[in-house]
């Protein structure tokens, strides 16, 4: 009820609080009683009841927003329209943890029953970054971002920043190595701006953000082919495996200096990068650009009109 939000607000800034960040993305325990992401995965809800929180805050409020959505964007833009002064994400992803094969009950074991969870750490990385780069880049879209998600190490703060965060936040690194992980990140930041010649952190937010755009846009007339440097190679032949069994079957053998080598047909290759993905010796297998750097064609040139 709208009261009830005033007066936990009211009570919550009397402690001396600094700011609010509004939990809309709990996906467990919270959202079973209509709160955490049951509020998140309504606009409607987050636009709500961020208005009644700001009708009586006096300090900041952030809306921290759930992943467990079709599409972030609408939520982000409602707890924007309900007045919030920044929102930040990823929260935790639904998730069951696993099961035990032999007594056969799932993860986290609570008296023989199980529920799903929230899962985060550095697997949840890519989704959040997925989903803090379609923010930044929507156009309706202006309040500051607080990136969070996987965040382990500075490069990880780094990619965050880049792809529209103001800020960012640490729990499960924390967790696992305690606070000290967060100096170790701003040593690693420091002398990242320091060598790209930035003066400051707030240069590089967003600067990648132009680069993200929907896949109907990219250029199709781009061609990357893979290459076998046999210096490097080691002739496990996990390439040969991987494109064969999960690929395009672009791998042959052939002898050089009496050995038996992988290499490319280039007429199958599709640049997918899986075998590079999978090479284990570093340098014996590159992608390399092969068209003629010709005017783009996305898909929508080609078929538009069709």
């Amino acid at each position: 009820k709208r009261e009830a939000w005033h007066e936990i607000v009211k009570r919550s800034q009397d402690t001396g609080a600094d700011g609010f960040e509004l939990n809309f993305g709990c996906p467990h325990g919270m959202s079973e009683r209509g709160m955490g992401a049951a509020m998140g995965q309504v606009p409607e809800y987050t636009c709500m009841v961020t208005e009644w929180v700001k009708e009586v805050s006096n300090l900041p409020v952030i809306v921290k927003l759930t992943p467990n959505v079709t599409h972030i964007v609408p939520p982000g833009r409602a707890a924007q329209k309900g007045g919030a002064d920044a929102v930040s994400l990823i929260n935790t992803i639904n998730s069951v943890m696993g099961v035990d094969v032999e007594t056969m009950i799932p993860y986290p074991n609570v008296n023989g029953m199980a529920a799903h969870g929230g899962y985060c750490g550095p697997a949840v990385k890519p989704i959040a970054l997925n989903m803090v780069s379609e923010l930044a880049r929507d156009a309706e879209f202006t309040i500051p971002i607080s990136g969070i998600g996987g965040i382990n190490n500075w490069r990880d703060a780094v990619e965050f920043l880049l792809l529209g965060a103001g800020n960012v936040q640490v729990c499960t690194a924390v967790m696992h190595y305690g606070y000290r992980i967060v100096e170790d990140m701003i040593d690693g930041l420091n002398n990242y701006l320091d060598e790209k010649g930035f003066a400051s952190v707030n240069d590089i937010v967003g600067r990648s953000v132009e680069r993200v755009t929907d896949w109907g846009n990219l250029d199709l007339n781009y061609d990357v082919k893979a290459q076998v440097n046999n210096e490097h190679c080691i002739r496990c032949n996990l390439c040969y495996i991987a494109c064969e069994d999960g690929a395009h079957q672009s791998f042959q053998f052939h002898e050089v200096d009496g050995k038996r080598y992988p290499y490319v047909i280039d007429e199958e290759c599709v640049g997918c990068n899986l075998c590079a993905l999978v090479c284990p010796s570093p340098g014996a297998i590159t992608m390399k650009r092969v068209d003629a750097g010709g005017p783009a064609q996305s898909w929508r040139d080609r078929t538009e009109g069709k």
